[in-house]
């Protein structure tokens, strides 16, 4: 059996460059991209694109619905069938346009991957998030020890990720230098901090309560103080693996270097929670917490946009749309206050003008329908 077309292989090559350099796609996403190709190369024995036909994507389409995920042996979701072939088409759509390709298929071939409608909605319908509450973090961090370097590192990142709602693959690569305890924020510099969108902005520490402040101040200073630490050395070092009496690696401290990945990060945040006695929440749910911790706090438009810019959305609308759902329990709260009597305004206070006013102006803003 081949295990590889030539000819794929370096067109796949310049669709990647493509990719990377024109749509300036990550990594990650491009390598999602790879393992959609590969996949359907597998399906065909590795047939030439050239030899494309949408038959072949109809019997991909029909061979992916019935395969079974490796880890929950389970059938593969419909949003993972909606990415894969997604992916497909968009390659194949760009390939119809490449020389030595525009005779060989139709651009709208590629339109045989499409999945049905109902599947789609099925994919894309937007779910509820599992979100921790302030009370149950804080729990978590109550139970974290603290005796060890490794300990104090853990404890201290997830307080961080509390403070900051940094995503874990920022939070991975931050220095000293990115935290200013004087300002209390984080600066989330995208030539050094991996960033989504690879955007630079200040993150403000949230009004969360002095025990996390306390937990990361308390952190920096004995980086800086006691191991005599720079700006240039790790926010989050890395572990150090050494050899030990018994010729076995173990844990010999830390080491002077960022993390590569973010893996170690959720391995921290899950094995926190399970000491707690908690189901496991991942960094990212934090993000989730914060924005329903601002829709209790924040009072007007003004208040509610800082909210969103300090998670580094340029929109509100993303805050709204994508972190903002209402908790069950708080929307029946919400229908119970509708039978108060309200004065002013048709109805409405002051600030639920304003901040109407203000999605209007962002949404003409981004053009949304």
């Amino acid at each position: 059996m081949k295990t590889h077309n030539a000819e794929n292989e370096r067109i796949k090559r310049r669709y990647f460059a493509y990719l990377k350099e024109a749509k300036r796609q990550s990594e990650a996403t491009i390598d999602a991209v790879a393992k959609s190709l590969t996949r359907f190369e597998e399906h065909t024995k590795r047939r030439d694109f050239k030899a494309f036909h949408y038959q072949q994507a109809v019997a991909f389409k029909n061979f992916l619905a019935e395969q079974h995920g490796a880890r929950s042996g389970e059938k593969l979701s419909k949003s993972t069938l909606h990415a894969t072939l997604a992916n497909l088409k968009r390659f194949f759509q760009w390939l119809s346009g490449q020389a030595g390709y525009k005779s060989r298929f139709h651009y709208t071939d590629a339109d045989y991957f499409n999945l049905s409608e109902k599947d789609v909605r099925i994919a894309t319908a937007k779910r509820g998030q599992k979100v921790p509450t302030l009370e149950q973090v804080k729990h978590v961090l109550s139970q974290m020890p603290f005796a060890t370097d490794i300990e104090r590192r853990n404890r201290s990142l997830l307080a961080f990720t509390l403070l900051t709602g940094a995503r874990d693959s920022a939070i991975a690569s931050m220095k000293l230098k990115h935290v200013d305890l004087a300002a209390n924020c984080a600066i989330q510099d995208a030539r050094e901090v991996n960033t989504k969108f690879s955007k630079t902005f200040t993150t403000y520490f949230f009004p969360v309560g002095d025990e996390a402040l306390n937990i990361v101040s308390d952190w920096v200073k004995y980086l800086r103080e006691e191991m005599l630490w720079g700006n240039d050395d790790p926010l989050f070092p890395s572990t150090l693996m050494k050899v030990g009496v018994t010729n076995q690696f173990e844990v010999g401290g830390l080491k002077r270097e960022c993390w590569s990945n973010a893996s170690p990060i959720r391995k921290i945040f899950k094995e926190a929670f399970e000491r707690a006695g908690l189901v496991y929440f991942n960094p990212h749910s934090f993000r989730h917490m914060l924005v329903r911790h601002g829709q209790t706090l924040c009072k007007n438009a003004e208040e509610f946009k800082a909210w969103s810019q300090n998670l580094g959305h340029e929109g509100v609308l993303t805050t709204f749309y994508s972190y903002g759902d209402v908790q069950e329990s708080r929307q029946g709260e919400i229908f119970k206050e509708f039978k108060e009597p309200r004065v002013g305004n048709g109805g409405q206070s002051p600030d639920v003008v304003e901040l109407a006013k203000q999605i209007a102006i962002e949404m003409h803003r981004q053009q949304v329908v």
